[in-house]
């Protein structure tokens, strides 16, 4: 089945976009773009999720921020920006000499009117492809997880925002909740065009010397390899009860990774802790997902979608 010559489409549609392939860097991993734009081509990628934007500009949690541990990392950034203003001004315009390559802006705040404003805002760019509604962040005091964590409030959440938006919504849900499938249904039926998840698990690290919790602000969250079964398994169950395409997030490092996320029902992946790893681990994962594709003998990625479903045979 090996055939190095043979076609393959590894292209893929989300929502009204066509993606040259399924894979984008996660909000947060990739700043606004130009800082990895030296070191290889912004254009191969799928698509691009740039960091959280907020209303106003924001300066992020007391340091240190930012923790390794044992198969990932811990974080707690604290959604630092410049704000949308500037955003819009000055970071998306950028991105926009890269004609076919969708940028998908993560939108956050502390209270709903907050994200209707940003989302009224970007909703009058041409550099916009899609929002992002990180209902999820842990790492803010109020806000974020709290709009993720409860059905209802997400609900409202959505609403308000389609009601403002010109372009596709899609929700960023938290594993950190009792169960993932109630969220992603309120939020369909709230009218979500997508879903992406997961976003990170709340976890914590100790520093021995100090005894006191390494981060500044205590808590933090968890990405990286050690979160890839909890965000495979949410995305398996999630697909199985919504229409809507999901994007699937957590712990991806190689292009197996990708296959088994879209085995388990995502449509795309975004890549987080690896850009940390490798600034070239986006390209490279891409370049391991074709040729998984190659090896076996899979002419169409969309042929695999879900493919470990039970209905499918999985």
């Amino acid at each position: 089945m090996n055939d190095p010559q043979m076609d393959v489409d590894i292209s893929v549609n989300l929502l009204s976009l066509h993606l040259k392939n399924p894979v984008m860097p996660a909000s947060g991993c990739f700043s606004f773009g130009k800082e990895v734009a030296s070191f290889y081509d912004l254009g191969v990628l799928g698509a691009i999720v740039v960091k959280a934007t907020t209303l106003d500009e924001r300066l992020g949690n007391p340091t240190p921020r930012v923790a390794e541990t044992a198969a990932g990392m811990l974080n707690s950034i604290g959604l630092q920006n410049p704000g949308v203003k500037r955003v819009m001004q000055e970071e998306l315009p950028y991105l926009s000499r890269y004609r076919s390559l969708p940028v998908i802006v993560n939108v956050a705040g502390t209270a709903i009117d907050d994200y209707v404003d940003v989302t009224r805002q970007l909703s009058s760019s041409p550099d916009v492809s899609a929002i992002e509604l990180n209902i999820s962040c842990p790492n803010v005091k109020c806000g974020g997880i709290q709009f993720g964590s409860d059905p209802q409030m997400a609900a409202s959440m959505v609403r308000a925002i389609k009601a403002v938006a010109t372009h596709p919504v899609i929700v960023k849900l938290s594993p950190n909740v009792t169960d993932i499938v109630e969220m992603a249904v309120a939020c369909e039926e709230a009218g979500a065009d997508g879903l992406s998840l997961i976003n990170t698990v709340i976890g914590m690290t100790i520093d021995l010397e100090r005894r006191r919790p390494l981060l500044g602000s205590g808590a933090g969250g968890l990405s990286g390899p050690a979160i890839k079964p909890i965000a495979i398994r949410m995305v398996y169950d999630v697909f199985r009860h919504v229409s809507i395409p999901v994007i699937g997030i957590g712990g991806i490092m190689t292009g197996a990774d990708v296959i088994e996320f879209l085995m388990a029902g995502a449509t795309a992946v975004q890549v987080g802790t690896a850009n940390f790893v490798d600034p070239l681990a986006c390209p490279r994962i891409i370049d391991e997902t074709r040729e998984w594709c190659v090896q076996h003998g899979v002419r169409s990625i969309r042929e695999i979608i879900g493919a470990a479903q039970p209905a499918n045979g999985g």
